[in-house]
């Protein structure tokens, strides 16, 4: 990154802090939280007394005054170490307090932001439901307001950082009504303690074995209509918005879950001997890592590209659909080939390629399928 027209001298150095921290707190208990399948709050508070939590929000809301591509460093060298633990800060930084921040009142960001940056609490962001993923505008969850309360009924499943005795709430996309014939998607910001919130943890993962996933029940939850975020009938957009941000910190985990696992090979290949020689030396492997190393720098060079045009106010939502696919794609590419690399040792849960190659599976399902991101791409070339 050194020399790098993306970053300055201060990003090299924030980067440098975070692979410190990944490297002396997460590496050490990363595979046992993950075959223990255990979402650590101790390591999680870390994270967020580190600087992690709101890494890009003003310091007048508690955060730490950085732009987006801080953010998307932060998320890449903890993705080099450990998914569960990357998932856990993309979720929380983008689809957590990302929209309180775009979209919420003055009031809403005092009250909610210095909470979920202070390291004690994270945020859900609830959209797909059993019957609605790609396609949100199959939500069933209704938001009805009544004597001034929104009284919400529904259910959502497949929700990050939702379960957790940290999660304070989530901002939940609700049908408030309907206008020509067209659902009104709406979001409101619904804290856990309202009584009727139910959460419950989804486990038997294959991969983030460790991070929060959930599952989420409303049975007439009421909160103000003062938790209204933005405007009503507006939270489709929103969604929209909060997506191509979010895409980005997903791409950096492709990005780093990428670079983790090709130091993994690049590590194994020069000290495993065959033939009486390390098996780096045989053009095989070497063009194998050669390849790595090649769809490595595309990956850094097309989603730093679209994060710079977002902390440039530049449009960015093609860029970052591509930035998403094509980490994405490399991750599983890369993986692949460590695991072949390291034969039959990377098929046993000993090594940590293993969990690297199952951790990657997930990136081409969440914050867009790849074949949404191909239909996303499309649209845009087509204007």
């Amino acid at each position: 990154m050194k020399n790098s027209p993306y970053f300055s001298q201060e990003h090299e150095e924030f980067r440098q802090m975070v692979r410190k921290f990944a490297e002396e707190k997460v590496r050490p208990v990363a595979a046992e939280l993950d075959q223990k399948e255990q979402f650590s709050i101790e390591l999680t508070r870390a994270m967020g007394h580190a600087g992690l939590f709101g890494v890009n929000i003003p310091k007048a809301y508690g955060g730490h005054g950085r732009d987006y591509r801080s953010l998307v460093l932060a998320v890449e060298e903890i993705a080099r170490v450990d998914g569960s633990q990357a998932a856990t800060l993309a979720a929380h930084n983008s689809l957590g307090i990302g929209p309180i921040y775009m979209f919420g009142t003055e009031e809403q960001k005092k009250n909610f932001i210095p909470r979920l940056t202070s390291g004690d609490h994270t945020w859900a962001f609830a959209l797909t439901e059993p019957n609605a993923g790609s396609d949100a505008m199959g939500a069933e969850t209704r938001a009805e307001l009544i004597d001034g309360q929104w009284v919400i009924n529904g259910h959502k499943i497949f929700i990050s950082n939702a379960a957790s005795p940290m999660s304070l709430g989530g901002t939940i996309l609700a049908i408030t009504g309907e206008e020509d014939g067209k659902k009104l998607l709406t979001t409101i910001l619904v804290e856990s303690s309202s009584p009727g919130y139910v959460k419950e943890r989804i486990t038997n993962k294959m991969m983030w074995r460790s991070a929060d996933t959930g599952k989420l029940s409303f049975d007439n939850v009421k909160v103000p209509e003062s938790n209204l975020l933005g405007e009503l009938g507006k939270g489709g957009r929103q969604m929209l918005e909060t997506l191509d941000s979010g895409r980005l910190t997903i791409g950096a985990m492709g990005l780093g879950l990428a670079k983790g696992a090709f130091e993994m090979a690049q590590n194994y290949a020069n000290k495993r001997q065959q033939f009486g020689k390390p098996i780096k030396k045989f053009q095989a492997i070497s063009f194998k890592l050669a390849d790595m190393a090649l769809k490595i720098e595309l990956a850094s060079n097309i989603l730093y590209n679209a994060v710079w045009r977002k902390d440039n106010g530049l449009p960015f939502g093609k860029e970052a659909a591509m930035a998403k696919l094509y980490t994405s794609e490399i991750a599983k590419e890369i993986s692949d080939e460590a695991v072949q690399i390291h034969g039959a040792y990377g098929l046993v849960r000993d090594t940590d390629i293993e969990r690297f190659y199952r951790d990657q599976r997930i990136l081409q399902i969440g914050e867009g399928t790849s074949e949404i991101l191909r239909l996303v791409i499309s649209r845009h070339i087509d204007q």
